[in-house]
């Protein structure tokens, strides 16, 4: 590694770390938002189990990290992308992830960081930086399928649950079985969501390394590099990222206990088909879409369609915004040095002033918890009576 090049590349592992950060709180609601909302487990226990299932995870696969550090973008082949282009796109990712998070929106982490990347990649290097199959097969198709099918097989799951089990057992909510079932297929989607997610952070930084000289495209990412991304994404888990787990569990549909088992199970098995086959999924459009399906599946149950509209635009926005804010700050890149450190006081900034803003409208573990209380009790159809004799 060229010595000039290290307080760079040391700049944009510990910005991918902060982005793996951000990508650990954003998530938990994908496997835990259901869970908490049926009372199945308690809000800091189910982020708790998350965290540690994230770890886990994060060392289980690194398929997804190899499409980023030698996929998407053509480092090490056609074109030079430089680890400040790394930077730029990061921080294209993390301004869009927290602007989300403020407005409670489920939208993709993995999207937002594509998008930063490709913006600054197109800014830097130029139309030929990125790998457009890669981009359209690996990321756009996925995006659009992952939650059509989720949905698809949360409907029928659903559908199967309530017609094989009693419909009523005497509890507020109803089949209380499911909650057990809950606690491990949370637990799974958890589990899934490590194997997917975390590697992103990896590819990232060994797309930093390749950049810098320091390895080669053609290696997978370090222990190390896998290491301090899977504490990163725990920790963030950890955090628990109240207001979109509030979105995706109370906000779309009311969750009942077999309807969320569903709803996980699919979400769980749509995210590991994927790692295995090396796509870079969101686990947010799928779980979003598995939640939709089992609220369309269960009988006397409302989908939210305006939430479910405004998570739609989201989805839409984040790889276009992200990659604008990524382009803005390759930009400054350009400057050099001066433009480099212009670009991290505006980050920061931007981190201090939305964590501030957040503050009055603040949602925690207690609040969501007497939320989930306080929601209604399982729908119980009245009989049809029968017509009397003439």
């Amino acid at each position: 590694m060229i010595q000039s090049a290290i307080p760079l590349v040391v700049t944009v592992i510990v910005l991918a770390l902060i982005f793996d950060f951000t990508n650990g709180f954003h998530d938990t609601a994908n496997a835990m938002a259901t869970p908490i909302a049926t009372g199945a487990m308690r809000p800091k226990v189910a982020v708790t189990v998350a965290a540690v299932l994230n770890l886990v995870g994060a060392f289980l696969s690194t398929e997804v990290a190899k499409q980023i550090s030698g996929g998407l973008l053509k480092e090490g082949t056609e074109v030079h992308v430089g680890p400040e282009l790394v930077f730029a796109g990061l921080i294209g990712a993390i301004i869009w992830n927290l602007s989300t998070w403020y407005f409670g929106l489920p939208s993709s982490s993995s999207h937002a960081l594509f998008g930063g990347l490709v913006g600054a990649a197109l800014v830097g290097a130029g139309f030929g930086a990125v790998d457009y199959g890669v981009l359209l097969g690996k990321v756009i198709i996925p995006a659009v399928l992952a939650p059509l099918t989720a949905g698809v097989v949360a409907f029928c799951a659903t559908r199967i649950a309530y017609s094989v089990t009693r419909r009523y057992d005497g509890r507020p909510d109803g089949r209380r079985t499911f909650r057990i079932g809950q606690v491990f297929s949370s637990s799974l989607v958890a589990l899934a969501h490590g194997t997917n997610d975390a590697q992103k952070t990896m590819g990232v930084i060994t797309l930093a390394l390749v950049a810098a000289g320091a390895q080669t495209a053609s290696t997978g990412p370090e222990f190390w590099v896998v290491l301090a991304c899977a504490l990163a994404i725990a920790l963030g888990t950890y955090t628990g990222g109240w207001r979109i787990i509030k979105t995706l569990g109370t906000g779309l549909t009311a969750v009942k206990p077999a309807q969320g088992f569903a709803a996980e199970v699919s979400t769980a098995a749509t995210i590991l088909a994927s790692s295995h086959v090396g796509f870079a999924l969101s686990t947010t459009h799928v779980a979003s879409g598995s939640v939709i399906g089992s609220g369309l599946g269960r009988r006397g149950s409302k989908v939210q369609w305006g939430t479910a509209r405004r998570i739609v635009f989201g989805w839409v926005l984040t790889l276009p915004a992200a990659a604008v804010v990524g382009a803005l700050a390759a930009l400054l890149t350009l400057l050099g040095p001066v433009g480099i450190v212009i670009d991290t006081v505006a980050a920061v900034a931007f981190m201090v002033v939305i964590f501030i803003i957040a503050q009055p409208d603040r949602v925690d573990a207690s609040s969501l918890e007497a939320e989930v209380n306080a929601a209604g009790t399982a729908v119980v159809r009245p009989r049809k009576k029968r017509r009397a004799n003439a």
